[in-house]
């Protein structure tokens, strides 16, 4: 298998943004170019990673190229710049060298375009050459996929001399059965309709971490060179790039110096052979048992890490949250580049990073903001290791909350599951291949509904590449369009995290369904975007109280089971059951609205408080003694889901009033007060001493959430029969894991006094 043919194994194929777009400052050609008096202005996109619309922008005045400052950038001059490069509008513009800090001059600042201008030059701006800025502050745009008609671009470099579009890692070791990853292999780019090879004279260590960086390996090692150079010597060669010279910290290879070789290539090199990469794998990707054993050591060595990403769809991408002072916080957005994203990419095992985000794009967090203006080099083993300024109150807010997308190894998961019946791609019937390792053709097969949740649809979308669920389907004879009918995996049980349903629990080959016909199998709607519900903790032990409520008043609430089973044996109306109250205030820190799953058609009426149920248990209520079992219980219907208050600028959605939709918006909370029915625990049968106050929003995942590890709340407690203290409160997942043993172990209150 290992000749000059066809490949039999997958191949790494990543996509290489490198082509730099210049065009003219000409309009559309009807019928000439026109010409601007002075200066003849020329425009390009750079930068990486970006698409052919969008990029930073470069301006070719005074015979230099240069860039332009993003104060007081606004989408009019987005408008104005795109169409001098040739597309129809703008869409966006980006701040703070998204794409990259250019070099050179900064020509331009302050510009203030109302929008309809021929030409930036046009606009409002400081000066040609007048800057206070640095290219840390370089302006980009995002443009319309749509050229404007007859444009002409009157500066188009030579394609075949200007750009790489594509790198892979060409594995030559003999075997049909590849593993996957692909960790080593000559390095080869795409060149017309083929491959070609580069040179590897002077290549070194710097640029195999590039290679290994964007292949999503965080680290690169030696390789055994005589053996490709024997195995290269039968091959017929092609180079296409020599003298490639990388700092490693590129996170792209176009990013490199590096020269084409022009005309006949075959004989180039001299006594060089074709570059090649070997790739150490991170722990979510080491196949080998050996090396899982070696990084689990590590581990336990190094303690818990002080990283981690949160609110990502797919793996290797979230918002970037840091461990200090025993408590998980976010980091600003300000100064965040490519480098500082890759630290932590590489950091947490993953190659480096395709993007690096701005403005809580992977939402917004909560606590405290540990971090300002990092400033990695890339080379940094930790992001502790680079410069940053200590944040205050006035610096940032979470809207600011800085989030990274890394480059993560080919796995081919995406393969081995597909939709079908669907009305787009993000929904359909499950069907998943079977038998496809053993080098046959996979069997395409159904999974079986039961049991099938949200947590199997979240992993089920992830590996179809395609985000978040949104629903887990149970039936889906609706989408009866396909001629697979064979139930070919059942019993699947997911934890949420998993990168593909074969990593999930289920049955194996002993199949078990009990209704097999195609309209019981499993189905997904899957979305970009997720809602994420947070408890505002302090609320709760700010507003704790104990309330010995007449039973007389609480028909309607033993109605809904509100109370302890005890109640049922009360002498009723007489008598009293003692409460536990407080408020609760539930924030959606998300990118999507939190909806209940029923539609308003299959909302329950509950005639003795007069209002609809959208969700039968939408938080549970427990106290717990300090090892965790549980002495009272309670649960909050979704009484009504609402828009009690939202943040400045965030308009309310939903209401309740007139029969209104349910929901919580993007930005906004639902507040239930202390003093409404069912907000409490029925402590009556709870014995004085020392418990933890638990409160879970959304227990059973009847909604989708971009992460359920933050729906938990506890507190510590002490009940002296009496009157009640209640302390500490937090968010499940808020502090380190030391930590939280420390809040479980509490010993309990001595006194009224918390320290």
């Amino acid at each position: 298998m290992g000749g000059c043919g066809t490949w039999a194994w997958p191949e790494l194929l990543v996509l290489l943004g490198s082509a730099w777009l210049w065009v003219g400052s000409a309009q559309p050609t009807s019928p000439g170019p026109t010409h601007p008096s002075g200066p003849q202005l020329r425009f390009r996109l750079a930068g990486y990673p970006r698409k052919h619309n969008e990029g930073r922008v470069e301006v070719f005045y005074n015979d230099e190229w240069g860039t332009i400052c993003d104060d007081d950038f606004t989408l009019g001059n987005a408008h104005v710049l795109c169409r001098q490069l040739g597309f129809v509008a703008a869409t966006g513009w980006a701040h703070s060298a998204k794409y990259g800090k250019g070099v050179g001059r900064i020509w331009l600042d302050n510009v203030n375009c109302v929008g309809n201008e021929k030409s930036i030059g046009d606009c409002k701006h400081r000066g040609w050459g007048n800057s206070d800025c640095s290219h840390e502050e370089d302006a980009g745009v995002v443009c319309k996929d749509e050229r404007i008609p007859g444009f002409k671009d009157s500066n188009v470099i030579e394609t075949e001399q200007s750009h790489v579009e594509e790198v892979r890692l060409r594995p030559v070791v003999s075997g049909g059965r590849r593993q996957l990853p692909v960790t080593e292999g000559i390095v080869e780019v795409r060149y017309k309709d083929s491959w070609a090879q580069i040179c590897d004279q002077g290549w070194d260590s710097h640029n195999s971490r590039v290679v290994c960086g964007m292949m999503g390996f965080p680290a690169e090692k030696k390789v055994n060179r005589n053996f490709y150079r024997l195995f290269t010597e039968r091959q017929q060669l092609n180079y296409r790039l020599h003298s490639v010279s990388c700092t490693g910290t590129e996170v792209h290879l176009s990013m490199c110096s590096f020269e084409f070789y022009r005309g006949n290539s075959s004989g180039a090199c001299g006594s060089g052979m074709p570059a090649v990469v070997s790739c150490v794998p991170g722990p979510l990707f080491n196949t080998g048992s050996a090396h899982k054993k070696k990084q689990r050591q590590q581990q336990q060595q190094q303690g818990q890490p002080r990283i981690r990403l949160k609110g990502g769809a797919r793996v290797g991408e979230g918002r970037v949250e840091v461990l200090r002072s025993s408590e998980w916080g976010t980091i600003c957005d300000d100064r965040w580049n490519l480098q500082s994203a890759s630290v932590v990419c590489r950091e947490l095992g993953f190659g480096s990073a395709k993007e690096a985000l701005t403005g809580a794009r992977m939402g917004q967090g909560t606590g405290p903001i540990h971090l300002n203006e990092v400033q990695c080099r890339g080379t940094e083993k930790s992001l502790w290791n680079c410069p940053f300024r200590n944040i205050t109150q006035e610096d940032c807010k979470h809207t600011e909350d800085a989030a990274v997308r890394c480059n993560i190894p080919y796995m081919g998961y995406e393969n081995l599951i597909r939709l079908s019946g669907g009305r787009s791609r993000f929904e359909g019937r499950v069907e998943v291949a079977v038998g496809a390792g053993d080098g046959d053709q996979p069997r395409w097969g159904l999974v079986c509904g039961e049991g099938w949740g949200t947590l199997e649809a979240m992993v089920a979308c992830r590996q179809l590449g395609l985000g978040f669920a949104n629903h887990g389907l149970q039936e889906t004879w609706y989408w009866d369009a396909s001629n697979v009918t064979e139930m070919v995996m059942s019993g699947v049980k997911c934890a949420g995290h998993e990168m593909s349903l074969s990593h999930c629990q289920h049955h194996g080959a002993s199949l078990s369904c009990r209704n097999t016909g195609t309209r019981f199998a499993a189905g997904v709607i899957c979305s970009e975007t997720a809602s994420d519900l947070l408890l505002h903790a302090p609320l709760v032990q700010e507003t704790a109280y104990i309330e010995d409520r007449p039973l007389h008043m609480l028909y309607c609430a033993a109605e809904e089971n509100c109370l302890a089973s005890s109640a049922r044996l009360a002498n009723w109306p007489y008598g009293h059951r003692r409460l536990l109250r407080f408020s609760s205030q539930i924030h959606n820190r998300g990118r999507a609205d939190f909806r209940p799953k029923a539609g308003r058609h299959s909302w329950v009426w509950h005639e003795c408080h007069r209002h609809y149920h959208s969700m039968d248990i939408f938080t549970h209520y427990d106290i717990l003694t300090p090892n965790g079992t549980k002495v009272a219980e309670g649960h909050k219907a979704s009484f009504c889901l609402e828009d009690t208050e939202c943040e400045e600028d965030v308009a309310k959605r939903y209401e309740c009033a007139n029969f209104g939709e349910q929901g919580i918006t993007v930005g906004c909370w639902d507040l239930y007060r202390h003093d409404i029915d069912c907000q409490w625990i029925d402590i009556t049968d709870v014995k004085p001493g020392n418990y933890i106050l638990q409160v879970v929003i959304n227990p059973n995942f009847e909604v989708a959430e971009s992460d359920f590890t933050n729906n938990a709340m506890k507190c510590n407690c002490k009940y002296d029969g009496h009157r009640i203290w209640v302390h500490s409160c937090h968010i499940g997942d808020a502090l380190s894991e030391e930590a939280n043993k420390r809040f479980e172990q509490y010993p309990g209150q001595l006194n009224n006094q918390i320290s």
